[in-house]
C-alpha cells in the first residue's frame, strides 16, 4: 500500500495519526477553538469549513485561510466543507461546493481536502487532478448517519474513491448494534488485504463505535479524529486521552 506525505506526516505507516477538528461560526469562535486544538498532540487539524457562516464567501474564505495558516505553521491542514446531506452544518449547491474547493485550492494554504464521494464521481476525479497538480492530497469521503451498510458496499464505496484517484479513502459510519461495528472493522481489513491501494480512514461513530477510533493499527485505519473541546462527529474522544490508548495498542503489536 502507497503511504501519503504530508508536511511532517506520513498517512499508512506505523501509528494512526490524529486530527483534531476545529469549528466555529465565527472568526471569534474559531480562533478559540484552534487555540484549544494547538495545544493537544494531534498530528494535524482539520478546519470544518460547514461550520462558518461565510464559508462559502471567497474574501472570508481566503481571510480564514490565511489565518489558518498562519497559527498552524508546519502542522498540516485538512480542509473540510461537510454537506448537510452527511452531517454538516451547511447546504451547498453542487456549484458553490465546487468554487468552495476551488478556492480552496487556489489558495495554496491546506495540505488535503476533503471531496465527498456522493458528490459526484466526475467532480471527485476532476478536483483529484486539480489538487495534485497544485500539490494538495485528497481525502475522498462517505458518512451514513442513518446506519452502517452492507460489508460489500463499504469496500465498493472506498474501491470508487480510489478509482477516482484519491489519496485517502474515508468513511464514516453510525451503528445500530455491535454487530455494525464488526462489519465495519471487518470491511475494513479486506479492503487494507486485498484492495486498497490507497491508506484508509474508517470509523464506526457513536459511544459503540469507540473502538474502531482506537484500533486503527490492527485493522488497517491509517487516521483518527479526536476532540479538544467541541467534538464535530458523535463518538471522538479528547485527543490526548486518544493518543495514550493509541501508543498502548502500538506498543504491544
Amino acid at each position: 500500500m502507497n503511504t501519503v506525505k504530508v508536511r511532517n506526516i506520513i498517512l499508512g505507516e506505523g501509528m494512526p495519526k490524529i486530527c483534531v477538528p476545529v469549528t466555529g461560526r465565527t472568526k471569534e469562535e474559531i480562533s478559540l477553538r484552534l487555540e484549544e486544538a494547538l495545544e493537544t498532540e494531534a498530528d494535524l487539524l482539520e478546519w470544518r469549513a460547514d461550520w462558518y457562516e461565510q464559508a462559502l464567501e471567497k474574501e472570508r474564505l481566503l481571510e480564514l485561510l490565511d489565518f489558518l495558516r498562519a497559527a498552524l505553521g508546519e502542522r498540516p491542514l485538512l480542509v473540510t466543507f461537510r454537506t448537510r446531506e452527511e452531517g454538516g452544518e451547511q447546504e451547498a449547491p453542487r456549484e458553490a461546493y465546487e468554487a468552495f474547493l476551488d478556492t480552496v485550492l487556489e489558495s495554496g494554504k491546506a495540505d488535503l481536502i476533503d471531496v465527498e464521494l456522493f458528490r459526484g464521481e466526475e467532480l471527485l476525479r476532476n478536483i483529484c487532478r486539480r489538487a495534485h497538480e497544485a500539490g494538495v492530497a485528497v481525502a475522498a469521503s462517505s458518512h451514513d448517519f442513518e446506519g452502517t451498510p452492507e460489508k460489500e458496499e463499504i469496500i465498493r464505496r472506498l474501491c470508487r474513491m480510489q478509482e477516482c484517484g484519491a489519496d485517502l479513502l474515508k468513511l464514516a459510519a453510525m451503528p445500530k448494534n455491535p454487530g455494525d461495528v464488526l462489519t465495519l472493522l471487518s470491511a475494513t481489513l479486506e479492503m487494507k488485504e486485498k484492495y486498497a491501494g490507497q491508506p484508509l480512514i474508517t470509523m464506526s461513530m457513536g459511544g459503540a463505535g469507540l473502538v474502531s477510533r482506537l484500533s486503527g493499527e490492527v485493522f488497517g485505519s491509517a487516521l483518527t479524529f479526536g476532540s479538544a473541546g467541541v467534538a464535530s462527529a458523535p463518538g471522538q474522544i479528547d485527543a490526548d486521552r486518544l493518543r495514550s490508548a493509541l501508543e498502548l495498542l502500538h506498543g504491544s503489536l
